[in-house]
């Protein structure tokens, strides 16, 4: 399970060999004709739009590691409340430029990112704390996971633009699943003054305990059987339902304790 838990070094090969893929994905997936200036599942973005974000992320990220190494500098974090308005600027910011430019310098961008990502080693890893524009400072192993996160569900929102029916890639599903749970402990609306508990079952993957209160979201892996609701996902069906580009999942027991639980995020 090491190669697919994305936490350990030893998963770094295969993470990237999927990320590569993802990418490789959504180059050809943008450069078909009349592609361009389609609408995505991104309310008011085309893909074209999807291109201009990667390319401010990417290059945020570029930032983000020169100061984890003590080559520059990085600003205090925005916080992810923002997050939604500062990308949305971000991505049509790059509007005027032509296909052609955008492309050549997402991949540019693209390549050196894998080779930073390439470059990581064994310690720095998990031990290297790389800080994050939004959410501050984070061990190194999450930028790949991000741009997996990028490349894999920005990709579901351009083929959804199509209006052809698609799915998410079942290893990108994998890799990404654990870390909505991450997603959701930095997206929750409000903080119930009293605390409440149910299970999320990764169907194939893992049974998780998740608790919101007072002091926010607190998960990990467990027996869920004696919990009074319990929310059954396949792995790609939570990316897809904590990205907010759908409403998934089973429940399976208390559904008023489900819906709570499953309308207590907010969107970035």
């Amino acid at each position: 399970m090491s190669a697919w838990d994305a936490t350990t070094f030893e998963a770094k090969d295969n993470l990237l060999r999927v990320v590569q893929n993802e990418a490789e994905g959504m180059f050809d997936l943008v450069e078909q004709p009349g592609a361009w200036t389609g609408p995505t599942a991104c309310a008011g973005w085309q893909a074209r739009d999807v291109i201009g974000h990667l390319i401010d992320t990417t290059e945020a990220y570029f930032t983000s590691f020169d100061a984890a190494r003590g080559t520059g500098s990085a600003a205090e974090p925005l916080g992810v409340r923002v997050m939604q308005e500062r990308v949305d600027q971000g991505a049509t910011a790059f509007r005027s430029a032509t296909r052609e430019e955008a492309m050549q310098r997402l991949r540019g961008d693209f390549a050196k990112m894998m080779e930073i990502f390439a470059g990581l080693g064994p310690d720095e890893w998990a031990g290297l704390v790389v800080p994050h524009k939004y959410m501050g400072p984070l061990p190194a192993f999450f930028y790949p996971v991000f741009q997996l996160m990028d490349y894999g569900v920005h990709s579901w929102d351009i083929r959804q633009g199509t209006g052809r029916a698609h799915g998410l890639s079942g290893e990108t599903a994998d890799l990404l699943a654990p870390f909505m749970f991450v997603l959701w402990q930095a997206t929750v609306n409000e903080a119930p003054g009293e605390r409440y508990e149910l299970g999320v079952r990764v169907l194939g993957l893992a049974d998780y305990r998740v608790e919101i209160g007072a002091e926010g979201l607190t998960y990990s892996t467990g027996d869920v059987s004696d919990l009074a609701a319990t929310i059954e996902f396949d792995p790609g069906s939570l990316v897809l339902t904590a990205f907010g580009r759908v409403n998934g999942g089973t429940v399976r027991g208390d559904r008023e304790l489900a819906d709570r639980f499953l309308n207590q995020f907010f969107r970035i």
